[in-house]
């Protein structure tokens, strides 16, 4: 086993895809989210439920639109009725884009995948040798028949081996992205400018 295999089974692929994917997905997310904020800053919004399909006031599935009218209270007009006329002054409702307030929408920028792996590998060995008893020599002897006659002392001796090999590795990862807010689109500003003014000639009217 060596550090460079150790290496290659980094699952750098799998990374970088998985990340790829979790980022469209929140940015589809993200833009989502804006969209209906927009609508809301528009004044009316269209009831939904948590899956963005269409419901009633009730919370009823529905096949058409309802609205809600999210627009807040903000100063006064004068209305001028009865008879003889008599100016009153009401609470006026405008939606948040009127009142100047734009939907932000956000884009992720400077993706990085950083990797770090760290291996220490090591091998040792030991040895021990130790002797018990009297070290003794062999001795010969020759007896009157010319025979000879020797005797043998052994030495007991422990002897011990060990070795021991190591291994670690430690990995970590860093995956790092920014989150930075855009302006909205050329087109939806258009459509907010033609709604605005759209408002006001209802009003005028």
């Amino acid at each position: 086993m060596g550090i460079g295999h150790d290496l290659l089974n980094v699952p750098m692929g799998d990374m970088i895809r998985q990340m790829a994917f979790a980022i469209a997905d929140a940015q589809w997310e993200l833009d989502e989210s804006s969209i209906r904020v927009a609508e809301m800053m528009s004044g009316k919004r269209v009831l939904r439920d948590a899956d963005g399909n269409l419901v009633d006031a009730q919370g009823s599935p529905s096949t058409t639109p309802v609205y809600e009218d999210t627009r807040v209270y903000f100063g006064r007009r004068k209305v001028t009725s009865g008879s003889p006329p008599v100016d009153e002054y009401e609470p006026e409702q405008l939606s948040m884009l009127e009142l100047g307030f734009t939907p932000n929408f956000y884009q992720f920028i400077d993706t990085l995948i950083e990797v770090k792996v760290a291996i220490k590998m090591s091998y040792e060995t030991s040895s021990s040798r130790t002797i018990k008893g009297v070290e003794r020599t062999a001795r010969f002897s020759r007896n009157a028949n010319g025979g000879f006659s020797f005797s043998v002392t052994t030495t007991p001796v422990d002897a011990t081996y060990s070795s021991k090999y190591s291994y670690s590795a430690e990995g970590s990862s860093l995956l790092r992205t920014k989150l930075v807010p855009v302006p909205p689109p050329p087109v939806l500003e258009e459509r907010i400018r033609r709604l605005l003014d759209q408002d006001l000639e209802e009003r005028e009217d």
